[in-house]
This record gives C-alpha cells, sequence and structure tokens, in this order.
C-alpha cells in the first residue's frame, strides 16, 4: 500500500503540474478540471516520489507535478505494475493501468526546463473505472495485480 503525497492539474497538455491537493476523479474521464481528462486510455498519470527523488539526486530541482503528472505517490512500485492492474486511488475510486510510460514530446516544457523527463520510464496511466473524491494522504493499493501484455 501507498499514500498519495500529491494531487495536480495544469489546463493545458505538455506543462507542469500544480499540486491542488484535492480532486474528483470521474469515471471514464479522469481527473475533473485537467488537460488530460477525457475519453481515452490515459485519463490519469501518476509517478512515485521515489523517482522524483531520482532526479533530485541528479541535482534538479523538481517537486510533484513538475512531470505533469496527475497522482504523485509514495511508497508504491508504479513502473513495475503490468498493464491491468486494478488501483483503489483514495477512499472510492479504481483505476486501472493502462500503459506503463510514453514516447515524450521533444519540446515537452519537463524536458527543456530539466533536462530530462522520467515519465516515459517510471510514469504510469490509468483509466478510471468508478470515481470518488481523491487528496493528499489518501490510500493507494493494489486491488488486482494485472497480466504483463501490453508491456
Amino acid at each position: 500500500m501507498g499514500v498519495i503525497v500529491a494531487v495536480c492539474t495544469s489546463s493545458e497538455k505538455g506543462t507542469r503540474k500544480k499540486n491542488v491537493g484535492s480532486g474528483m476523479l470521474v469515471a471514464g474521464h479522469g481527473l475533473e478540471g485537467d488537460a488530460h481528462a477525457g475519453p481515452w486510455h490515459r485519463q490519469v498519470s501518476l509517478l512515485a516520489m521515489e523517482s522524483i527523488e531520482k532526479m533530485r539526486r541528479r541535482g534538479l530541482d523538481v517537486r510533484p507535478g513538475d512531470f505533469a503528472e496527475n497522482i504523485t505517490t509514495e511508497g508504491i512500485d508504479l513502473a513495475s505494475l503490468p498493464v491491468g492492474t486494478l488501483l483503489a486511488i483514495g477512499p472510492q475510486a479504481v483505476g486501472e493501468v493502462t500503459q506503463i510510460g510514453k514516447e515524450c514530446h521533444s519540446a515537452c516544457e519537463i524536458r527543456r526546463l530539466t533536462g530530462d523527463c522520467i515519465m516515459p520510464r517510471e510514469g504510469i496511466f490509468v483509466r478510471i473505472l468508478s470515481g470518488g473524491p481523491v487528496k493528499v494522504g489518501d490510500r493507494i493499493e493494489v486491488l488486482k495485480p494485472g497480466s504483463n501484455c501490453g508491456r
């Protein structure tokens, strides 16, 4: 089991997100008010604080939201979760892992500002199956491991 350390949104894709502390995950849509929300497979992005710490150790001044992730977690190895894994996110929401990593835009703000983007290697994406509120301090845990299909 892990914990949510940031809930982040932005009004534009490819930009840093701001930690707003809480939000509403909407089934079939994503994080309410975020530019990436919509009816597709990458509704919500997650990145582990442990990944951000790796970048800090390399001398980068980065914090939750700087890699454009919606939810920053701690205590759960997100990058090791196979596609299809079901996650309990907060008290009610359930997400299904749909993608591990992504191709980074060559001109994304994060890569320009930091020189690197960890999302392509360690970020994950989920589709929201059942919605609910989410806030800093909430739990996140694996409900059902997925298959390794699609990795």
